[in-house]
């Protein structure tokens, strides 16, 4: 178990964290809009996850929804939004960027897990398979590797994949990502990863 979400605690009813690792006041005082849709489906070992990242998104974005498990059913549709899924394309060749719906007019599907978990998620709920996928595009080094390291190379942090999603469909091209409207969030999970590392550094 993870040795922040211990019973007897006291726990933040708003994210649910210890005092110690409260994540309320690193977010924005109000959530912030997006346009597309968010559904995260986490994998239960995420959710005892004290560095994860999943719940900055549940609680700064206006648009999220979270749901923990590893087999899932079809979530209901949303009229007027298509469901794609965030996940590289299949093979190791880089697929084209597929026509993908208006911002207003799409939700996108994530998997908070590990690698290895994400593909196990995959295989277990072949409606996901069904979906169309949005594969990023080339990112910058994740900020999140002082904290979790990669399995391999190009890996993200939830918040930082979802992130660089919605900029890729919701903003001008050719504009700052970081410096974006999602600028608070962003601000929010470099607190979050600063703390952590302290937290967890141990002292020399």
């Amino acid at each position: 178990m993870n040795k922040d979400l211990r019973p007897g605690r006291s726990v933040c009813a708003r994210c649910g964290r210890p005092s110690a690792t409260c994540l309320c006041g690193l977010l924005p005082g109000v959530p912030l809009m997006n346009r597309v849709a968010l559904l995260v489906l986490q994998h239960p070992d995420e959710a005892r996850e004290a560095k994860g990242t999943a719940p900055l998104l549940r609680l700064g974005l206006a648009g999220c929804e979270l749901r923990i498990g590893e087999h899932f059913d079809p979530p209901e549709p949303v009229p007027g939004r298509d469901d794609w899924l965030l996940y590289p394309a299949d093979g190791d060749a880089p697929a084209p960027m597929p026509s993908v719906p208006a911002p207003g007019a799409l939700r996108l599907i994530v998997l908070d897990a590990t690698w290895r978990k994400s593909r196990r998620m995959l295989a277990e709920n072949p409606w996901l398979q069904a979906l169309p996928r949005l594969a990023l595009g080339e990112a910058a080094p994740s900020r999140y590797a002082a904290l979790r390291k990669a399995r391999r190379g190009g890996q993200l942090a939830t918040l930082e994949a979802v992130l660089l999603a919605l900029h890729e469909l919701e903003a001008p091209p050719g504009s700052d990502p970081v410096s974006g409207p999602y600028a608070p969030l962003w601000q929010a999970f470099e607190r979050f990863v600063a703390a952590s590392v302290a937290r967890w550094t141990p002292p020399k």
